[in-house]
């Protein structure tokens, strides 16, 4: 039974939340914010929660359209399979879905009463972000490339860093952007071992449309201007100089662009650039998140 409950919130892929909740946190404090521990676990928490909200809804969409009965599971993509595995179980995973969204949005309504209407649209958005991935989203291939990003750059990191001053900030608002690159480029790698069946299950995303090769040049081109992103906020003085430590990370990233260029048609020889392709997602805002702490 756990295994079936567990299993569809993907567990091993939720560290991604607290680096993004981090970063968010990092610029709160550069900014001067003191930090409320009440308020960083609620944002923790609620954060989590929509990580697994996602992930079990797509797990159980993706098992009630067919999807997950026949795609090939690769550590990054073709589900748990789970719920194929349990099918009278299935419930589960919609239960465990609806359950944490629920949660988070209390978590959201509390802030909203704490620190004021404008936490509304970043909340509202994640939610429907959230509720509609898998049955809406990756129907559009511009929507599917950029919900990703939205969720776990602009609106967690904006959102972490306004619960915490009590306003939106520009610094808040740019060091978002590194994970909205990284994030979109995350899922958009992923995509690429399950690109013929979703064809065949009425999904649309951007490989669908234009396919692998050129659907590498965009990975490069998103992963590119995650380091101008910080470059240039630090040049103009928008991040302290700490966090250009997010660069160190371009150390996998070059062999990463090349060996996604080189191997977007090979599936098993991709699969080496998608394990350093979480690396990168993970540490980069853990590293910035990191010199703005050490720069405060």
């Amino acid at each position: 039974m756990n295994n079936v409950l567990i299993g569809p919130m993907r567990p091993n892929f939720l560290i991604l939340t607290p680096a993004c909740v981090l970063l968010g946190i990092a610029t709160a404090f550069w900014s001067g914010a003191a930090l409320n521990p009440l308020y960083i676990v609620l944002i923790l928490t609620g954060a989590v929660m929509a990580h697994i909200s996602v992930n079990a809804l797509n797990e159980y969409h993706d098992f009630k359209s067919g999807l997950d009965l026949v795609t090939e599971v690769t550590p990054f993509s073709g589900g748990t399979k789970t719920l194929p595995n349990n099918p009278t179980k299935a419930h589960l995973a919609l239960i465990s879905g609806i359950v944490s969204i629920v949660l988070v949005a209390c978590i959201g309504i509390y802030f909203v009463v704490e620190r004021g209407p404008w936490i509304l649209p970043v909340g509202i958005l994640g939610l429907v972000i959230i509720y509609t991935y898998t049955p809406l989203l990756t129907r559009s291939p511009f929507l599917c490339l950029i919900a990703p990003g939205l969720g776990f750059g602009p609106l967690m990191v904006m959102g972490t860093d306004f619960i915490l001053t009590g306003h939106y900030s520009w610094t808040a608002a740019v060091a978002s952007l590194v994970p909205f690159f990284l994030v979109n480029d995350l899922l958009l790698l992923n995509q690429f071992p399950d690109v013929e069946p979703d064809r065949q299950f009425g999904r649309d995303h951007l490989l669908i449309r234009i396919g692998r090769t050129a659907g590498a040049r965009v990975y490069v081109l998103f992963l590119i201007l995650t380091y101008i992103v910080i470059f240039l906020a630090c040049l103009f003085e928008v991040l302290p100089q700490g966090a250009l430590l997010g660069l160190l990370t371009l150390i996998l990233a070059v062999p990463v662009m090349r060996g996604v260029i080189r191997h977007a048609d090979d599936i098993p020889g991709l699969i080496p650039y998608m394990v350093k392709n979480v690396i990168i997602n993970i540490s980069t805002p853990v590293l910035m998140a990191i010199g703005l702490f050490i720069n405060h």
